[in-house]
């Protein structure tokens, strides 16, 4: 008589489901895996020099990087500014999953709080020769303004609009940035209309003889040390924090629940998240980093108007999360990255008396449709870590059953799994 167990017997049908498995990984898996397995103090160990490796390449310029007839050093602070807003984007778009076609608005709202509270041009000017609006330190006093006023608008709308799903969403979003760009244009008493604001105020620090004005101003154009690496060494430390907050949230209760409203918002729903809650939160914190990359904006040029805060822009801003990938962090900055350097690198190359750079949307839109057929989650797609989590502890379960001379499991009884 036989003793085989014959439940043990029958296949796995969530082995069938699967298929087989490759035995090797990609590259990026192998990387991910060895960095994930690494503990936090590795990490910081391994990150540190890589960080400083970044932050000297505006000042060493290594030709095989160097723009030419752009500088370099002003191209990086222009990635720093865009890495920040891709960060913030791809909370709303990347994790949570909203589809976001106006969050230049929020960029916008940031940069106009620093120029209307700092700009001579501005009514509402609140700069003194001291005080908490001194000239010297008016725009770092702005900040934490223009990313609670941003977030305060990204609450306001995002209250009444993030019941809507998909097209309509996206529809009431791309409405908000054009009514931010037409205000700003149109209140001429209040913005200086298409004028613009000028003489922004910026840090004054390392005013000698030869700067007058200090690192930060515009007018230091000179040598390696001028006022683009000065302003992607403050976005650096900006994106960092930011990085440090937003994979703090990911790794939570909310960066959790932001990936079930991602991959299925009505089981998210059932299973009881409260979604809208959390879109709330998407919503929110998105909009303070684009108003905290809005207010380095305004700090870097010193001068703005309506034109900057077009709907192309906000095309490409999400076009740089798309590209590197939406709901991961670090694919994002390389998007970003991506989206600034290749036209600054392409403009010193001309084709029929026409700069190559010029041709910037053709390119990204023919990148865009590449990606949707060959690799439509991005060049760093996120790792599906809950579903990886969740077959490793299914594994784990079955694994004694499936073991030889092992019966099934008495009817009446269950397995739970915590967590």
């Amino acid at each position: 008589m036989s003793t085989e167990n014959p439940a043990a017997a029958q296949p796995d049908p969530t082995e069938l489901l699967r298929g087989p498995q490759p035995d090797k990984h990609g590259v990026g898996d192998a990387i991910r895996s060895w960095w994930n397995g690494l503990a936090r103090p590795m990490q910081w160990l391994f990150g540190v020099p890589v960080i400083a490796l970044i932050a000297i390449l505006p000042v060493w310029r290594p030709p095989i990087l160097d723009t030419p007839g752009t500088d370099f050093g002003g191209v990086m602070a222009q990635f720093a500014m865009y890495a920040l807003i891709a960060i913030g984007l791809n909370v709303v778009v990347g994790q949570a999953g909203l589809l976001d076609l106006g969050y230049v608005g929020f960029y916008a709202v940031g940069a106009y709080t620093v120029a209307l509270l700092t700009s001579p041009n501005s009514p509402w000017n609140k700069m003194t020769e001291s005080g908490f609006f001194s000239e010297d330190w008016a725009w770092l006093s702005c900040l934490p303004i223009a990313v609670a006023i941003t977030a305060f608008t990204g609450l306001i709308l995002g209250t009444p609009t993030l019941r809507l799903r998909g097209d309509y969403l996206a529809i009431v979003t791309l409405g908000f940035g054009e009514i931010v760009r037409l205000l700003a244009d149109n209140l001429t008493d209040v913005t200086n209309g298409g004028q613009g604001l000028s003489q922004i105020a910026y840090p004054h620090l390392g005013e000698t003889e030869d700067k007058p004005y200090g690192v930060f101003s515009a007018g230091n154009t000179g040598g390696n040390l001028n006022s683009g690496v000065w302003w992607f060494w403050v976005g650096m430390v900006m994106v960092i924090i930011a990085l440090l907050l937003v994979g703090n949230l990911e790794r939570s209760r909310v960066g959790r629940a932001w990936v079930a409203i991602r991959e299925d918002e009505d089981a998210a729903e059932i299973m009881g998240v409260p979604t809208f809650k959390f879109k709330l939160w998407a919503f929110t914190i998105g909009a303070s980093i684009g108003g905290l990359s809005g207010a380095l904006y305004a700090g870097q040029v010193q001068f703005i108007n309506p034109t900057g805060f077009n709907v192309i822009n906000s095309m490409l801003f999400l076009c740089a999360v798309v590209i590197g990938g939406q709901g991961n962090k670090l694919g994002v900055i390389v998007g970003a990255f991506i989206i600034v350097y290749l036209p600054n690198r392409a403009m010193s190359i001309e084709i029929g008396g026409q700069s190559l750079g010029d041709y910037k949307y053709l390119f990204f839109g023919l990148a865009l449709v590449v990606l949707m057929i060959f690799r439509p989650q991005g060049l760093f797609p996120a790792r599906q870590k809950l579903l990886a989590y969740g077959r490793q502890i299914y594994q784990a379960v079955r694994r004694p059953s499936d073991a030889p001379g092992t019966g099934p499991a008495p009817s009446g009884a269950t397995t739970e799994v915590g967590g």
